[in-house]
């Protein structure tokens, strides 16, 4: 499983002494296990654990390229590069539509729904959303 990738990259980075990997993977095997005491977890659970905290980290670096703080700034991203290789691919715009044409049901409801059921963790909604929206206008205009 992914998480225990994570746990051994967490491990290299105490042998290593790199307090920012050691940091962000703490970070996110602490949300892991906490999540794990609720229910049965995987690494559907672990990718949106994953990119919930790069978003996180996404906020946390804008808030110190405000401040014009550079060292927090450059940090910040050696954590986000620390947490790529457990990223897993997110769909880009164009398999999300190429998904969407396959559908039998258009409807934002039924979209969404099969969305989150059948990808989450590797889509962003909001994208599925966006690309849904602009192919219903195609198809709209085009009658």
């Amino acid at each position: 499983m992914l998480i225990d990738e994570l746990r051994k990259a967490n491990i290299e980075a105490l042998k290593n002494r790199d307090k920012d990997k050691r940091a962000i993977y703490s970070v996110v095997i602490n949300r892991y296990d906490l999540l794990s005491k609720e229910k049965a977890c995987d690494d559907v659970d672990l990718a949106k654990i994953i990119n919930k905290v790069k978003k996180e980290l996404k906020e946390e670096k804008d808030g110190y390229l405000k401040a014009h703080n550079e060292i927090g700034a450059k940090r910040i991203e050696m954590q986000e590069k620390a947490l790529e290789p457990f990223t897993p691919p997110m769909l880009s715009r164009s398999e999300i539509r190429a998904i969407l044409l396959k559908l039998p049901d258009k409807s934002m409801k039924y979209v969404m729904s099969y969305f989150k059921n059948n990808y989450e963790g590797r889509v962003d909604m909001t994208v599925v959303r966006q690309v849904h929206l602009l192919l219903w206008d195609t198809i709209l205009s085009s009658d």
